[in-house]
Protein backbone atom coordinates (compact mmCIF):
# COMPACT_ATOMS: atom_id res chain seq x y z
CA UNK A 1 0.00 0.00 0.00
CA UNK A 2 1.12 3.59 -0.41
CA UNK A 3 0.69 6.68 1.82
CA UNK A 4 -1.82 8.04 -0.98
CA UNK A 5 -3.83 4.98 0.19
CA UNK A 6 -2.81 5.56 3.93
CA UNK A 7 -3.72 8.94 3.81
CA UNK A 8 -7.03 8.50 1.89
CA UNK A 9 -8.42 5.52 3.89
CA UNK A 10 -7.75 6.93 8.15
CA UNK A 11 -7.29 10.64 6.72
CA UNK A 12 -3.76 11.17 8.29
CA UNK A 13 -1.15 13.08 6.57
CA UNK A 14 2.02 10.60 6.89
CA UNK A 15 4.95 10.61 4.65
CA UNK A 16 8.29 9.73 4.61
CA UNK A 17 10.20 11.80 7.44
CA UNK A 18 7.23 12.85 8.81
CA UNK A 19 7.77 13.29 13.06
CA UNK A 20 5.53 10.54 15.16
CA UNK A 21 5.01 10.10 18.44
CA UNK A 22 3.45 6.47 18.71
CA UNK A 23 2.00 5.69 22.17
CA UNK A 24 4.67 7.98 23.96
CA UNK A 25 7.20 6.93 21.99
CA UNK A 26 9.08 9.64 19.17
CA UNK A 27 10.38 8.73 15.90
CA UNK A 28 10.36 8.96 12.09
CA UNK A 29 8.14 7.50 9.39
CA UNK A 30 10.61 5.64 6.85
CA UNK A 31 8.14 3.76 4.81
CA UNK A 32 5.07 2.08 4.49
CA UNK A 33 4.24 -1.87 4.68
CA UNK A 34 0.85 -2.92 3.73
CA UNK A 35 -1.70 -0.06 5.26
CA UNK A 36 0.74 -0.16 8.23
CA UNK A 37 3.87 2.69 8.77
CA UNK A 38 7.35 1.70 9.11
CA UNK A 39 8.65 4.08 12.09
CA UNK A 40 12.19 4.26 13.03
CA UNK A 41 11.77 5.52 16.64
CA UNK A 42 14.38 7.41 17.91
CA UNK A 43 15.37 5.08 20.63
CA UNK A 44 16.05 2.44 17.95
CA UNK A 45 18.88 1.81 16.17
CA UNK A 46 19.03 3.56 12.19
CA UNK A 47 18.09 -0.29 10.40
CA UNK A 48 15.42 -1.35 13.19
CA UNK A 49 11.55 -0.22 11.84
CA UNK A 50 8.48 -0.89 13.41
CA UNK A 51 5.26 -1.59 11.76
CA UNK A 52 2.34 1.00 13.18
CA UNK A 53 -1.38 1.47 12.53
CA UNK A 54 -1.87 4.47 11.34
CA UNK A 55 -4.24 6.01 13.66
CA UNK A 56 -3.51 3.88 16.41
CA UNK A 57 -2.00 6.51 19.20
CA UNK A 58 -0.58 8.12 16.75
CA UNK A 59 0.26 11.97 17.01
CA UNK A 60 1.63 13.62 13.36
CA UNK A 61 4.30 16.34 14.25
CA UNK A 62 6.02 18.21 11.40
CA UNK A 63 8.78 17.11 8.79
CA UNK A 64 12.26 15.32 10.70
CA UNK A 65 14.79 13.47 9.71
CA UNK A 66 15.99 10.36 8.53
CA UNK A 67 18.70 9.24 9.92
CA UNK A 68 21.16 7.66 8.17
CA UNK A 69 22.49 3.88 7.90
CA UNK A 70 26.36 3.56 9.34
CA UNK A 71 28.70 2.35 7.58
CA UNK A 72 28.14 -0.79 8.79
CA UNK A 73 24.71 -1.49 8.53
CA UNK A 74 25.15 -0.38 4.71
CA UNK A 75 27.49 -2.81 4.04
CA UNK A 76 24.85 -5.44 5.74
CA UNK A 77 22.08 -4.20 3.36
CA UNK A 78 24.48 -4.76 0.41
CA UNK A 79 25.65 -8.33 1.33
CA UNK A 80 21.75 -8.84 1.73
CA UNK A 81 20.82 -7.51 -1.74
CA UNK A 82 23.75 -9.59 -3.21
CA UNK A 83 22.63 -13.11 -3.08
CA UNK A 84 25.90 -14.07 -3.95
CA UNK A 85 27.58 -15.98 -0.79
CA UNK A 86 27.11 -18.09 1.97
CA UNK A 87 27.39 -15.73 4.98
CA UNK A 88 27.96 -12.21 5.84
CA UNK A 89 31.76 -13.19 7.12
CA UNK A 90 32.02 -15.05 3.37
CA UNK A 91 31.02 -11.72 1.49
CA UNK A 92 33.34 -9.31 3.88
CA UNK A 93 36.37 -11.91 2.98
CA UNK A 94 36.89 -12.70 6.43
CA UNK A 95 36.14 -16.26 7.24
CA UNK A 96 38.35 -18.77 6.87
CA UNK A 97 38.94 -20.19 3.39
CA UNK A 98 38.72 -16.03 2.23
CA UNK A 99 41.85 -15.53 5.12
CA UNK A 100 43.78 -18.75 4.02
CA UNK A 101 43.56 -17.46 0.49
CA UNK A 102 44.90 -13.92 1.12
CA UNK A 103 47.63 -15.24 3.24
CA UNK A 104 48.89 -17.68 0.71
CA UNK A 105 48.52 -14.94 -1.71
CA UNK A 106 50.77 -12.64 0.30
CA UNK A 107 53.82 -15.34 0.77
CA UNK A 108 53.47 -16.24 -2.37
CA UNK A 109 53.17 -13.00 -4.22
CA UNK A 110 50.22 -13.69 -6.45
CA UNK A 111 47.98 -10.72 -6.74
Amino acid sequence: MSFEYINKSYGVNACVGRRVIVDGEPGVIVGTNNAHLKVNFDKDKTNHYSYCHPTWRVEYLDIGKIRPLTAGQKRYQEYLNADCCESFAEWLGVDKASRERREWSKKYGVA
